[in-house]
């Protein structure tokens, strides 16, 4: 072997070459090991490290006719406020609200989830980060964290960049799953604020700061009583509990997590053909976020309520006689919620002109 044959051989690729760091990726699983056992339930057996989570269905036993329910979203582009601030945990906290409050719509109580994480480069405390605050959001979901990858994509992603998504299961009685079918003239209409922006709309948000006003993410809001940037990493709200024991206590007919699309065309997707939801917009005042989107942007106010949750994250449809007992045990519960419309039939017009002609009110 000639010299320079040597020397290609000595410098040949390897995965660390390729920019993969194996030691890096251990290291994030031995600081995430601490927080993912706090994200526990009884049924779940066995810990980090193995290639499947384990979940204890002789639990379901209790149930006549269980049925699992399954969802899977991620944060969209709420990441890159994340990046820009160097904060990682809430961004987890954002994941599982997304997944467990469209389990609890149908009634599901969520029993686990997985999460998957791709990132540019392993640091290791950063990914750890963003994991504890994926198994603080389990907690307050009261489901499990059984499992998730870490994946590193050198060439692809930037070393700063990352994605996060999760996938949720829960659980259900065949005869007690909420929906359309449930809903009858007359039943209230109860909205749970939101705690902001949630994780929808960052596109039109990150157009608006960004292109259109110019401002950095350390700008002093006087109306938020706090920076840009500690504004729009405001967590989700997480509401599978609440909602939980909504349906312990009343006869729920429907819940809406009002997500992208704002809460006309979420609220659509629950009410029957021949009915439709009637929301006073007087009910409510969204904070002063949304405002100033609207204002800095010059979004018009239809774009708004498409795109933005506007100060209401969760929806209950209740029977009118059901109403003070809801509010009473979401009061109990630290939820801001009042009657914010109710449901009528559906008339002449479309449910969906309905409901964004009452909603804009």
């Amino acid at each position: 072997m000639s010299e320079s044959d040597s020397s290609t051989a000595a410098a040949g690729s390897s995965y660390a070459a390729a920019g993969v760091d194996i030691e890096a990726g251990d290291r994030a699983v031995e600081l995430m090991k601490e927080w993912v056992k706090k994200a526990t339930r009884p049924e779940a057996i066995g810990g980090i490290g193995g290639f499947a989570g384990l979940f204890d269905a002789s639990a379901l036993k209790r149930y006549e006719r269980p049925l699992l329910a399954s969802a899977t979203d991620g944060v969209g582009t709420k990441v890159d406020i994340a990046r820009q601030l160097g904060v990682y945990d809430s961004i987890g906290h954002d994941l599982v609200g997304m997944v467990v409050d469209d389990l609890v719509v149908c009634g599901a109580e969520p029993l686990f989830m997985t999460d998957y994480i791709c990132v540019g480069k392993v640091y290791p405390e950063r990914v750890a980060q963003i994991v504890k605050g994926i198994a603080e959001g389990c907690v307050l979901a009261g489901c499990a964290l059984v499992g998730g990858e870490t994946a590193e994509h050198p060439g692809l992603l930037g070393p700063d960049d990352f994605d996060v998504a999760g996938a949720g299961t829960g659980v259900v009685e065949a005869d007690r799953v909420l929906g359309a079918d449930r809903i009858r003239t007359g039943d209230a209409v109860i909205a749970m604020a939101s705690s902001g922006l949630h994780s929808n709309g960052y596109s039109l948000v990150r157009h608006v700061v960004f292109d259109r006003a110019g401002w950095a993410l350390d700008r002093e809001i006087p109306e938020f009583g706090r920076t840009l940037g500690e504004e729009l990493l405001e967590p989700t709200k997480i509401y599978s509990l609440d909602c939980l024991a909504l349906t312990r206590t009343t006869d729920v007919h429907a819940f809406s997590h009002i997500t992208g699309g704002g809460l006309a065309g979420n609220l659509a997707r629950v009410v029957p053909d021949h009915l439709h939801a009637t929301v006073d917009r007087s009910t409510w005042t969204p904070g002063p976020v949304f405002d100033l989107v609207g204002k800095a942007g010059q979004v018009e106010r239809f774009e708004l309520e498409k795109t933005l949750n506007m100060g209401v994250g969760m929806v209950a449809v209740v029977p009118q006689e059901s109403v003070d007992v809801a509010l009473a045990t979401l009061a109990d519960r630290g939820v801001d919620a009042w009657v914010a419309g109710r449901i009528t039939e559906r008339g002449a017009h479309t449910q969906a002109a309905a409901l964004t002609s009452d909603y804009a009110g």
